[in-house]
């Protein structure tokens, strides 16, 4: 092992993404081995080091790798559900086809472990033919058989069958690109609970969806939007509409179950995001029936996504204000956090009873409504004192789940109070370096003399990313305040 090599190998052991990259020049070696004879771009992938793996990769790191035990990088990076790492291998190169030892492929693996972004990213790549075409039809069955499987019979159940482990698993829920998911890890092995996205993926790609009435449990299974389950569901639904998939949601408006009332809801408020205006016909009937059903609804959690759906129209109903102001009292406070949106409408002013109410809801007993109302009065420039100080508290409030976004608020806005300076300040004080950068951009906003303090005070806690713009505030303020400098 060469001295550049030794030194390329231990940089991605520190994972020291700006010396692999210094690295990475000419004469580079992205195929450098480590005393043991493992590719540093195993390591890397072992590592969970996805940036540095991207960086190996594109320096012409082999994607066909193996690691000490002989198993194909791509492999590791399935069994650790790293999916942009996968993405990155594939298109390197990676074959996610690859018959093992053991008669599974990269992609059968994957589908076992329930990520579906994992799934996705070895489904299809720029350099790959579509998989309904490079997938002989016994494949394509035995990767719908396993998704099936594992979704009927359970994560955990089929975990304990293949392990026969005893002990209790450990169930958390992770992200996954824009939803979530749980990861069940028993007798050392771990997979996602996400077979039934996998599953409907999987019909969807090899043209033999779902009726529509599965792919709905599937998504009530776990009754939540950001579910991975869920939203493949939504997706899917949505991409079928020319076959009659709107019909089948809007009747579930009727359903006794909360559950499937809440999904028709959310599916509802999505098309607004996921279908072009001039390619779906029914956005006005849709407006008419949210408000319809905003007057019937009785489930809080199902009322709150009818206002939410309501009000991510890019047309205002007319009836949206009266809407609101119906509802502003409503006991339960995730209903009444949708209120704020009803009462306010973009460009439109407020009329006296919407401002009223939205005065009042500053000081609801819940920290979001009364942060979303104060947000919407400062943005109409109605009345600022009470609202500024109803963020400077819930900037105060160390317990508040609202703090961060407060004191973002509060450092971007045009509060120029003795008090909210007293507020920024206090912020230095706190363990958090996010906080402390946010308040050192809200004082060098306001020309705030301790402001190259206050930096100084952020990067006790670690460095300043410049990506970040409140990094360059200081800058900003010394321009300004220190001109011969």
């Amino acid at each position: 092992m060469t001295g550049r090599d030794a030194r390329l190998v231990a940089a991605v052991r520190a994972g020291d993404l700006p010396e692999v990259h210094a690295l990475l020049g000419p004469g580079r070696n992205p195929d450098a081995v480590d005393e043991d004879g493992l590719p540093v771009l195993c390591a890397a992938v072992a590592a969970h080091e996805e940036e540095i793996a991207e960086a190996l990769l594109g320096a012409g790191a082999d994607p066909e790798a193996v690691d000490a035990d002989g198993a194909p990088v791509l492999c590791t990076a399935v069994a650790a559900f790293a999916y942009r790492t996968v993405a990155a291998l594939v298109r390197a190169g990676a074959d996610p086809d690859r018959v093992l030892p053991d008669g599974t492929t990269p992609l059968l693996r994957a589908v076992e472990g329930g990520s579906p972004a994992t799934v996705k990213a070895l489904l299809w790549s720029q350099d790959l033919q579509a998989p309904e075409l490079r997938l002989e039809p016994p494949m394509r069955e035995r990767l719908l058989a396993a998704a099936r499987h594992w979704y009927e019979t359970g994560a955990e159940t089929e975990l304990r069958r293949r392990t026969g482990a005893t002990a209790p698993a450990w169930t958390g829920t992770v992200e996954e690109e824009w939803s979530e998911v749980e990861q069940v890890t028993l007798g050392g092995l771990s997979v996602r609970a996400g077979h039934g996205a996998v599953l409907t993926v999987l019909e969807s790609t090899f043209g033999a969806p779902a009726p529509f009435t599965e792919l709905v449990a599937r998504a009530v299974r776990h009754p939540d939007p950001v579910h991975v389950d869920w939203a493949a569901a939504r997706s899917d639904l949505g991409n079928r509409l020319g076959e009659g998939a709107r019909g089948t949601v809007m009747a579930l408006r009727h359903h006794p179950s909360p559950h499937q009332r809440r999904f028709a809801a959310d599916w509802l408020g999505c098309r607004v995001f996921l279908v072009k205006p001039d390619a779906y016909a029914h956005h006005e009937a849709d407006r008419g029936l949210l408000a319809a059903w905003a007057a019937t609804e009785t489930d809080a959690t199902v009322l709150a996504e009818v206002l939410r759906a309501l009000t991510e129209h890019v047309e205002e109903h007319p009836q949206l204000e009266v809407i609101g102001l119906r509802h502003a009292d409503h006991p339960d406070p995730r209903v009444r956090r949708k209120v704020t949106d009803c009462l306010a409408w973009h460009d439109r002013p407020l009329t006296a009873r919407a401002a009223a109410e939205l005065r009042a809801l500053t000081r609801d007993p819940d920290d979001e409504v009364r942060f979303s109302a104060a947000c919407v009065l400062l943005a109409k420039d109605e009345d600022p004192d009470g609202p500024r100080a109803v963020v400077r508290d819930l900037v105060r409030d160390p317990h508040s789940p609202l703090r961060g976004g407060a004191a973002e608020a509060l450092a971007e806005s045009d509060d120029r109070t003795a008090d909210a300076a007293e507020v920024l300040l206090a912020l230095l004080d706190t363990d958090d370096r996010v906080l402390r950068l946010v308040a050192a951009y809200g004082l060098a906003r306001r020309d705030h003399p301790y402001t190259p303090q206050a930096y100084a005070r952020v990067e006790e806690l670690g460095p300043i990313h410049q990506p970040d713009h409140r990094a360059f505030g200081l800058g900003d303020w010394r321009r300004r305040n220190e001109p011969s400098t």
